[in-house]
């Protein structure tokens, strides 16, 4: 099986998810795109949204979605 060329990561931006991105880049070399769903905390959403821009996501890789 080939290593995957883009990979979406259901992100919170927390340290698990945080850890498995960098670990995703690292160790397939493949693009990540993040996906950062709203669940009603608001607030939440902006810093993890930044740290993923941190940790190298693209603007244009980081999706969010309203659910409530």
């Amino acid at each position: 099986m080939s290593a995957p060329q883009k990979v979406v990561l259901a992100y919170s931006g927390g340290l698990d998810t945080s850890i498995i991105l960098k670990w995703l880049q690292a160790e397939y070399g493949c693009e990540v795109v993040t996906f950062t769903a709203d669940l009603g905390q608001g607030e939440e959403l902006d810093p993890a949204r930044k740290k993923a821009e941190l940790l190298g996501i693209a603007p244009e890789n980081k999706i969010g979605r309203a659910f409530v």
